[in-house]
């Protein structure tokens, strides 16, 4: 595909006291960035949230999953479709995946890693021995293995991508054919200013104790920080296309990725800080050269003490006008949607929009470019 586009999406939010994704040691993650000490959130964290985000809306059919038990889940779906046993599916189900060559798990029945991969893939992988299944049920193990080992199980694993897989791709060391290239970078999270980690300690107190017995039920410690939020991830839409097969798939799944990246939240401790928020600000700029994260913005760490939000949005917006001149991009598409009155945003980014304008301006926008491509 000669045509290259990328939907660049920007996106200010705060967070309050939260261990939104915590290290080795139950802290949350940071990283020194300008010469400060940041708070961070891995892209991995956001991306898991994100993909059960949009999974949420979409039909069982279409949604994805990341495990090491596609055995399990092949089988699961072998009993469900044929009536079979289940030791029964379980041994259809391992021969099936046995000429695919992944490396199998330490525990019956995984594999080594985990796989990605869409729930319509694994039911058209059954569809291939649905109607001769309970025959071979009768089958022993050299029979059956036979028996299925021309199938074109690998086939259905490299088409027919769900969104999930379409978006963050697939690396499958032992198959490479496997492999599917991303579509969508997603920077880490990191905050506008310095933070540090502080600490909660904290007592449970057993309901039921004795009045003649003192102290806590239980004593525990959890790290936390606080954070105003740069947020950067881009998609390509070339990619995207070529992974789901249809440029109409692609634009629709850029709309549906925009909304979910933007309202998920990782869910790290989330019963003990009740830390969900939404962004003060989601800016997209669709670009035909080449995707570009604007955290440059705050490398200098953002020390307003009235309102550390509202300052970083203005100095998102001056950034993004600074490169613009100075590189002389010429965008497709700029639109913003923000909580902030600051004429320095609108100079940037654009009149001020809902989300849901934000959403349906993009969708149109891509619709018409790739029209004329």
């Amino acid at each position: 595909m000669s045509k290259r586009q990328y939907v660049d999406i920007h996106i200010i939010q705060t967070v309050p006291p939260a261990n939104l994704n915590r290290d080795d040691q139950g802290n949350p993650k940071d990283a020194k960035f300008g010469g400060v000490r940041r708070a961070r959130v891995s892209s991995q964290a956001w991306k898991r949230a994100t993909r059960r985000a949009f999974d949420e809306k979409l039909p069982e059919a279409d949604q994805s999953t990341r495990t090491k038990r596609i055995a399990g889940q092949l089988a699961e779906r072998v009993v469900l479709r044929t009536g079979v046993e289940p030791e029964a599916a379980q041994r259809i189900a391992g021969a099936l995946l046995e000429p695919l060559g992944i490396k199998a798990g330490k525990k019956a029945g995984n594999t080594a890693y985990l796989l990605f991969f869409g729930y319509q893939q694994l039911d058209e992988i059954v569809g291939l021995i649905a109607d001769q299944a309970k025959d071979l049920a009768e089958l022993d193990d050299e029979q059956l293995k036979a028996a299925t080992k021309d199938l074109a199980v690998a086939e259905r694993l490299k088409t027919g991508h769900p969104i999930g897989v379409a978006l963050f791709g697939r690396m499958v060391a032992d198959i490479p054919s496997l492999n599917v290239d991303a579509a969508t970078q997603v920077a880490h999270a990191i905050s506008t200013h310095a933070a540090e980690i502080e600490s909660d300690y904290y007592t449970a107190v057993d309901d039921e104790n004795e009045a003649d017995e003192s102290g806590a039920g239980m004593l525990g410690n959890i790290g936390f920080n606080a954070a105003t939020l740069y947020r950067y991830a881009t998609v390509g839409v070339h990619q995207l296309a070529t992974n789901l097969g249809s440029v109409d798939a692609a634009i629709e799944t850029v709309t549906r990725f925009a909304e979910a990246f933007a309202l998920s939240m990782p869910t790290g401790h989330i019963n003990s800080f009740a830390h969900r928020t939404r962004p003060s600000l989601v800016a997209v700029v669709v670009r035909d050269d080449q995707p570009v994260n604007l955290v440059s913005a705050f490398e200098r760490p953002v020390r307003e003490s009235d309102g550390i939000a509202a300052a970083s949005a203005v100095r998102l917006a001056k950034e993004y006008a600074r490169s613009s001149r100075q590189w002389g991009d010429e965008p497709t598409h700029v639109t913003v949607s923000h909580a902030f009155e600051d004429d320095t945003l609108a100079e940037a980014f654009g009149a001020n929009q809902t989300f849901s304008e934000l959403l349906s301006g993009l969708n149109d926008a891509l619709t018409a470019s790739w029209k004329t491509n």
